[in-house]
């Protein structure tokens, strides 16, 4: 609730100072763009409540309480076992209302591989551009045909504020991927934080591949861990419980039956068993490191 307060406090006063900072450091140019940015993220963060007051709500659904009682035992699993920032973010909930937090505009001349560059305060020069409304994506994309080049707009289930803003609550869960399979849960999770661990100015490449190894190497741990607690609640119930979307079926002693941990071992190894490991996501996956996931 305090932190609400201070979002709310922020007002007209609070925006035209973080769009003064833009104005100066970026040039007023772009005032209408970072106008945007300031006005969608906030509207994200009202949204927002704390996990713990909404699963304590007894008339919340069932299915969402299950989904965010998950989302906090991987969030204590990324301070524990993988040393990620132990802060607001991924403790408060928000439903935006749409199918993705963001629409990101990426563009390149035509037959070439090098993506057009946009140049922000803080995150540097990246080859997309970010928009809370679809239809200013588009409208953004249209130009940029006008001017020849070749453009998309995709949408973008998550971001990442680089830790900047925990002030105000840090990075919120959305209802864009709080329902995706558990797996692909934890690996979301991990790979935004580890941008709060580590972030280089205008280089893309590197902030992917990075985030990408810690959230590749964290998905397995987690597989690994969370496989076993129910491998061990199946066995002491007499097994038939649900896991990943999968029916597990357990041999007389309690042991998964062997397709279920085939099954489970090619989720681990990244292999496409649920039509691939970080590609089932979101399309493009494996150009992630074109494709960013940041608003701005």
């Amino acid at each position: 609730m305090k932190r609400a307060l201070i979002v709310a406090s922020l007002g007209l006063g609070g925006v035209a100072a973080l769009l003064g900072a833009a104005c100066l450091t970026a040039g007023c140019s772009t005032l209408g763009y970072y106008a945007q940015s300031v006005h969608g993220h906030l509207a994200l963060l009202h949204r927002a409540q704390p996990v713990a007051e909404i699963v304590g709500d007894a008339r919340i659904d069932a299915n969402l309480r299950q989904r965010l009682e998950l989302t906090q035992r991987i969030r204590d699993f990324a301070v524990k076992e993988l040393h990620l920032p132990d802060n607001g973010s991924y403790r408060r909930y928000a439903d935006v209302g749409r199918n993705a937090a963001v629409w990101n505009v990426a563009a390149a001349p035509e037959f070439s591989l090098k993506l057009h560059t946009w140049c922000f305060a803080v995150v540097g020069c990246v080859g997309y551009r970010g928009y809370y409304d679809r239809h200013a994506a588009e409208a953004e994309a249209a130009g940029l045909r006008a001017q020849g080049l070749e453009a998309t707009v995709y949408g973008v289930p998550a971001y990442s504020t680089l830790g900047k803003l925990e002030w105000l609550g840090g990075d919120p869960l959305l209802n864009t991927f709080i329902h995706w399979p558990e797996g692909e849960l934890a690996r979301l999770i991990f790979h935004e934080l580890s941008h709060q661990v580590v972030f280089a100015a205008d280089d893309t490449m590197f902030n992917e591949s990075f985030a990408t190894a810690v959230e590749r190497i964290g998905g397995a741990k987690w597989l690994v861990q969370s496989t076993a607690d129910a491998s061990r609640a199946s066995s002491a119930a007499g097994c038939g419980i649900e896991m990943f979307g999968f029916a597990m079926r357990c041999m007389p002693d309690g042991r998964h039956s062997r397709s279920m941990r085939a099954t489970l071992s090619a989720e681990r190894r990244g292999s496409p068993a649920r039509g691939g490991s970080c590609g089932a996501r979101r399309p493009g996956a494996r150009l992630a490191a074109s494709r960013p996931k940041r608003a701005f």
